[in-house]
């Protein structure tokens, strides 16, 4: 089966790859490669393909939430992306992170039902949880340059807007340390296609503070020095 939202061909998508919710931040990422040329702008579905130390990898766009990002995913594998490595924001639900600090994400909690019950075809589970050489190749790139981050589970939501007061207490006395829209999908689907997942979050919000917000500026400074990071892992799984 040929891809139908990425119109892009076989060869023009690497075998690596960062995933970003955001077609806004796969733009401002791909200045990061070096010749990189824009395989696909359908449905805003941005994927650029260059190479960075010398390693073909691409930034493509997953848009929000799980229904997208396993169309992005189904379809990047078809083209022949085989490690995946997602970059988004989270919310923290714990108070003891910071906005701008990272998480490398351990394994993601989901509400039973939606995009993940329809793959198993079945009322049971999967372990949503990344490769653990790529979670380990992250945290080990991340310590050698300084930068704060936190490893834990999230929450990956089908909601943006159905927080209630409970929701904070509720998903974090689960052992999760942030919310966010994506992995779980990602990591289920990447267990069951046989691909390589991993992410790392910015932390734009902590939700156990009350939810204030970084600032743009503060938010780009962050992204950037991450995904350099986190390019230079992809570069040598």
């Amino acid at each position: 089966m040929m891809p139908v939202h990425i119109l892009a061909n076989k060869g023009d998508v690497a075998e690596r790859v960062l995933i970003v919710g955001d077609p806004g931040r796969a733009k401002l990422l791909s200045s990061l490669l070096q010749n990189p040329k824009l395989v696909n702008e359908n449905r805003s579905f941005l994927v650029y393909t260059g190479k960075y130390n010398g390693v073909d990898i691409s930034i493509a766009t997953h848009g929000i939430g799980g229904p997208s990002a396993a169309i992005v995913l189904e379809e990047l594998i078809m083209l022949g992306g085989r490690i995946f490595i997602r970059y988004g924001t989270t919310g923290a639900l714990v108070p003891d992170i910071n906005l701008g600090e990272y998480i490398i994400v351990a394994g993601a909690s989901y509400n039973h039902g939606g995009v993940i019950y329809q793959y198993l075809k079945e009322d049971s589970c999967i372990a949503a949880t990344p490769d653990f050489y790529i979670l380990n190749s992250l945290v080990q790139n991340f310590q050698k340059e300084g930068l704060k981050f936190h490893i834990g589970n999230v929450f990956s939501s089908d909601a943006f807007y159905a927080e209630d007061e409970e929701f904070v207490k509720r998903w974090s006395s689960r052992g999760n340390i942030a919310v966010e829209m994506e992995c779980a999908t990602i990591f289920a689907i990447g267990r069951m296609k046989g691909v390589r997942t991993g992410a790392v979050l910015v932390v734009s919000d902590n939700l156990a503070k009350g939810g204030v917000w970084i600032s743009k500026e503060e938010l780009e400074n962050s992204v950037m020095k991450g995904a350099k990071v986190i390019l230079d892992t992809l570069s040598k799984l």
